[in-house]
């Protein structure tokens, strides 16, 4: 995509909107009518923007191939937004206006892009301005459809009741597992299947267990309670049933895990789930086990690399529920490819029917590094067929069901554009996710691609005074060779001296 930016306005931001309705546009400012590698025609967009001193100023037009479509937008000052936020309205305007016109879509989170459209609401919510009126202000300046207004107003009143007994002296602790038995096509996180790098396994554990000791020591030295265990991946339970009692009996011998709030295994493969490794789980004290059909679809599964079946997925889930662990996750993906509507539903009502506590469907994300990408270059989507209705249907179906949104996060290049959300019956949302999204406390990463996150905030006040982050080696087998483990320590000791949280 061609773009022609003058004005003091973030080009980023401009690509971003851009994306909404060209998902997977690679940007240039040369003299290129024809993206060669597709044989499809370049779109071109001129903005301008013009600050004055009574109001702000947008001119946008849009060329595709034979299509265009130009606006002006003019915006007077409000006392109720500041300037910068003005600027980002008029020109979220002028590319909603332009590109809808000439491709005929009207996305559903308007000029929403980050990664948290709750944000908004919180912040408005936080300013002293009513349920009814946050949602109306959602639609009316931001251009979000009524229902995606009132989802985004809903998960950020669900978040506020979680963290609004924030404490400074509270963190959470983050174990990296990056290993799968096989690699889904759609995947694109630091996770490792082949038997080679699988064989790395006992010296990578090693070397973890000497940093989560130290975490655990350092965590104790600055006076800090732990609220919840998260051990994630790739798939933690890829390893061994002695491999996982050993990782286990470590944290144990690290740090009181009976007085976390949360302690999370994810266990996401069906096919990597058996009594004896659930039975260790449940005694060393996890709460929570994330188990992932994704869809209950045989050939969907086999079409994104899964290595098991939805009837592997109902007995590992039997597996858990016996296992006595108080709350079980389960992930689905709307828009995978080979899925339609009809099939989605169906796997949801399944999945439904089996009360876990926690449901969490994403939209299916297409990631530059998946494998899928590679065999498809026409995957991405704009409107994205059936995954408006799986989307709609999963929410609705889940509060009728007496699930509530909790959680609520995007990704680029959905396709359709829609978010991943979190439900939980009551009593049970997810806690990890919020903590790390909200970032109201630090949390300590361990392992291979983990990064940590320091924060300094303010429970009194919500502010963030300070955020430093730490990453790990990325690989394994850089984690092995340059371990970084007392730079991180060392760097949380002086974040911590540095802002007198000590």
């Amino acid at each position: 995509m061609k773009l022609n930016v003058s004005g003091n306005i973030n080009q980023y931001y401009v690509q971003t909107l851009c994306m909404i309705f060209f998902p997977g546009e690679r940007f240039s400012e040369k003299d290129v009518d024809t993206d060669i590698e597709n044989d499809v025609a370049v779109p071109e967009l001129t903005l301008r923007l013009e600050e004055n001193e009574n109001d702000v100023q947008v001119f946008a037009e849009l060329t595709l191939d034979e299509k265009y479509a130009s606006c002006e937008k003019i915006y007077g000052h409000r006392d109720d937004i500041t300037h910068d936020r003005l600027k980002k309205i008029a020109v979220g305007d002028a590319i909603l206006s332009v590109c809808g016109e000439v491709i005929s879509y009207r996305p559903s989170w308007g000029m929403l892009v980050g990664v948290r459209p709750s944000k908004v609401a919180t912040e408005m919510l936080e300013s002293g301005m009513s349920k009814t009126r946050v949602k109306k202000t959602l639609v009316s300046d931001y251009f979000v459809i009524p229902k995606k207004a009132a989802l985004a107003t809903e998960v950020a009143l669900n978040e506020a009741e979680l963290v609004k007994s924030a404490d400074a002296r509270e963190c959470s602790v983050y174990i990296s597992i990056p290993f799968c038995p096989t690699r889904c096509a759609y995947c694109s996180f630091v996770s490792y299947t082949s038997k080679k790098l699988l064989s790395t396994i006992p010296d990578y554990l090693i070397a973890l267990g000497d940093e989560i000791k130290k975490t655990f020591a350092l965590i104790g030295e600055l006076g800090l309670r732990v609220k919840t265990v998260y051990i994630g991946g790739g798939t933690p339970t890829t390893l061994d049933a002695t491999q996982l009692e050993w990782l286990l009996a470590l944290i144990d011998e690290s740090y009181d895990v009976s007085t976390v709030d949360e302690y999370t295994l994810e266990a996401g493969r069906p096919d990597t789930i058996d009594a004896e490794k659930m039975s260790i789980a449940v005694k060393h004290g996890v709460t929570r086990i994330s188990v992932n059909p994704q869809t209950l679809n045989d050939d969907v599964l086999r079409i994104i690399g899964r290595a098991h079946t939805a009837e592997d997925f109902l007995r590992a889930y039997d597996v858990v529920r016996n296992s006595g662990v108080k709350v079980i996750n389960t992930d689905m993906i709307a828009g995978l490819p080979g899925d339609k509507f009809a099939s989605f539903s169906s796997s949801y009502d399944k999945v439904v029917a089996l009360r876990p506590e926690n449901i969490t469907v994403h939209t299916f994300s297409v990631k530059k590094a998946s494998d899928i990408l590679k065999s498809s270059t026409h995957i991405y989507s704009v409107r994205g067929g059936d995954v408006g209705k799986c989307v709609d249907y999963s929410q609705i179906t889940a509060q009728h069901e007496g699930y509530q949104p909790y959680y609520m996060y995007r990704q680029k290049n959905t396709v359709g554009n829609y978010e991943n959300v979190g439900f939980a019956l009551e009593g049970h949302k997810g806690l990890y996710n919020i903590y790390m999204m909200e970032e109201i406390h630090s949390i300590f990463a361990c392992g291979a691609g983990a990064v940590s996150k320091f924060v300094d905030y303010n429970p009194a006040n919500g502010e963030k005074r300070a955020i430093e982050r730490f990453f790990n080696p990325k690989y394994p087998y850089e984690y092995l060779s340059d371990n970084k483990t007392e730079a991180k320590l060392e760097s949380a000791r002086e974040f911590y001296l540095r802002r007198g949280l000590v």
